[in-house]
């Protein structure tokens, strides 16, 4: 599959945590398509800043010890997967939590699908719809 034919995606930094932390069963399809490269998964540097720092919680630290698993592990599956992009300019719509605009710019900027648990996302559906992004899309 060329990268033209995979779809771009967007995943925020609980999207990545159920990936590579949490094993969660429902993530399983979006990690096999990051694997067979059906999904091509973009970033920022920023996103994977949040995403080092979230590692360093201290709930999360203790998920990971618990499962002998370094967050060097979990970063480099971020780098291996994900290709990073300059932050985008600001989207039409402003989500209430600041943290997530930058997922939100970035899904509008590439009408990427966007990948988030966030409630302060979910209610923007219809808003990023308007412009052209698709939240939670299934199936993979």
């Amino acid at each position: 599959m060329s990268q033209g034919d995979a779809v771009l995606r967007v995943l925020d930094t609980n999207i990545v945590l159920d990936l590579w932390v949490f094993d969660e069963p429902k993530a399983l399809p979006l990690k096999s398509s990051l694997e067979t490269g059906t999904t091509r998964w973009i970033a920022t540097a920023a996103m994977r800043e949040e995403l080092a720092r979230v590692l360093a919680y201290p709930q999360i630290a203790k998920r990971l010890t618990a499962r002998t698993l370094p967050a060097d592990v979990v970063l480099a599956h971020f780098d291996r997967h994900a290709q990073l992009h300059p932050d985008a300019p600001k989207a039409p719509y402003a989500c209430k939590d600041a943290d997530d605009q930058k997922f939100i710019d970035l899904a509008v900027q590439h009408t990427a699908a966007l990948h988030s648990k966030d409630a302060q996302v979910l209610c923007m559906r219809k808003r990023l719809e308007r412009c052209g992004v698709v939240l939670n899309p299934t199936p993979l």
